[in-house]
């Protein structure tokens, strides 16, 4: 089956043309600044060559027949017509309480993601414009959607509750959601595949590690518990998100510098995390990586506390599991500091946790020692192909 992938965001439309049987990309490529003077296109065929052109694209109608059009196209294109495109998967940040699994995008579950559009009113609208977009250019194919938060609908109660007022709730539906969903379940699948055992026979820690980043209990192939919360704010540090904070801060700061709340959260989401403890040093890791080994104490500060709140979650996740049989660590700090994965292990000796220092360095799939009690991996994520793969299902189950 062929699906197109469709990423959209505010300015930009990512996609990808996925054999599914094969789990080959025959295509991919990015939209660029919709809506905004000098607008891009980049277009990769499989076995093709790159074209960019800068092209002006007022809306996300206008790129989403681009894509189409350039897909079909005779000379560059990698199908002869839209028919050979089975569905469109959609990825969707929010899906609330309200969908545990990818879902066929009917009217019915349409109005349900724009309910959920209050939960993330940055995101959810302009997937939905994606959505629309996609339905214009592409009428009578269908379109599934596969939301970040669906892996983590099953958290146990205890595990998604805050402890405040229940009425809030019920009424409002404020709970722990977790987001990287489609990364975890992922590269959950893919550990258990290197561990040579059913997922339902496993306990796995998936870290995904970017610059936003989360950590993930999965039992039996199912998240039991995951670092972030109500909104991707909560949980470890990250870039440029604080993490977890005594919310009381955030009444102390707005008092003493006549902040806003808007503005103190503006700071908790973009100037904290590696780059505010770095005294803004910078939010990349192979900067701070570098610094860090030149002995600059803003980036040891930082990289130090930053490993310190995984090891603790990893820590906690290993009670939670009652046992671990891998840890995994993936998305583009995960897969590629080595550095960082060493700095994180190097806290789990305490579980039996033994890195192979050669293995990590060349950053292999398997960077334990044989004599470890805990295998490790370093995983690459595939959220376009988790996408692929959850629409092929659902149009299967229809």
């Amino acid at each position: 089956m062929k699906v197109l992938v469709v990423n959209c965001g505010s300015s930009s439309l990512k996609f990808r043309l996925i054999e599914t049987d094969s789990r080959e990309v025959i295509a991919k490529g990015l939209c660029e600044r919709i809506g905004i003077d000098g607008g891009h296109f980049e277009y990769s065929p499989a076995g093709g060559s790159k074209l960019e052109k800068d092209i002006d694209l007022p809306n996300h109608d206008v790129a989403a027949k681009l894509v189409i059009d350039t897909l079909t196209d005779a000379e560059v294109g990698v199908v002869k017509s839209l028919d050979e495109i089975d569905a469109v998967g959609h990825r969707i940040v929010h899906g609330g309480d309200k969908f545990k699994h990818a879902a066929y995008l009917d009217d019915e579950a349409i109005k349900e993601i724009e309910a959920c559009a209050a939960l993330a009113p940055l995101h959810n609208p302009v997937n939905l414009i994606g959505i629309r977009a996609c339905q214009k250019a592409m009428p009578g194919t269908a379109n599934v959607a596969a939301f970040d938060t669906s892996f983590h609908q099953t958290l146990p109660e205890e595990a998604y509750l805050y402890g405040i007022p229940y009425e809030y709730y019920k009424n409002d539906k404020v709970r722990r959601y977790g987001f990287h969903g489609m990364s975890h379940e992922y590269v959950a699948a893919e550990t258990a595949k290197e561990l040579g055992k059913d997922i339902k026979d496993t306990k796995i820690i998936t870290c995904h590690l970017g610059n936003g980043a989360s950590i993930t209990a999965v039992d039996g192939g199912k998240s039991v518990d995951t670092s972030m919360g109500f909104t991707p704010l909560d949980g470890i540090i990250m870039g440029t998100r604080c993490g977890s904070l005594d919310p009381e801060i955030i009444n102390f700061l707005a008092g003493k510098y006549n902040m806003s709340i808007s503005e103190v959260l503006d700071t908790l989401n973009k100037k904290s995390g590696l780059y505010g403890l770095s005294d803004y040093l910078s939010t990349d890791m192979r900067d701070l990586t570098d610094a860090y080994k030149a002995g600059d104490e803003n980036a040891i500060r930082a990289l130090k506390a930053y490993a310190y709140r995984i090891v603790k979650y990893v820590g906690a996740y290993a009670t939670v599991l009652g046992g671990v049989d891998a840890i995994t660590f993936t998305a583009g700090i995960g897969e590629h500091s080595f550095f960082i994965r060493k700095l994180i292990c190097d806290g789990l000796g305490f579980l039996g946790v033994e890195l192979d220092d050669t293995a990590n360095n060349n950053c292999d799939i398997l960077i334990s020692t044989p004599a470890s009690k805990i295998k490790v991996y370093a995983i690459p994520t595939d959220e376009e192909m988790s996408i692929a793969l959850q629409t092929v299902e659902v149009l299967k189950n229809r």
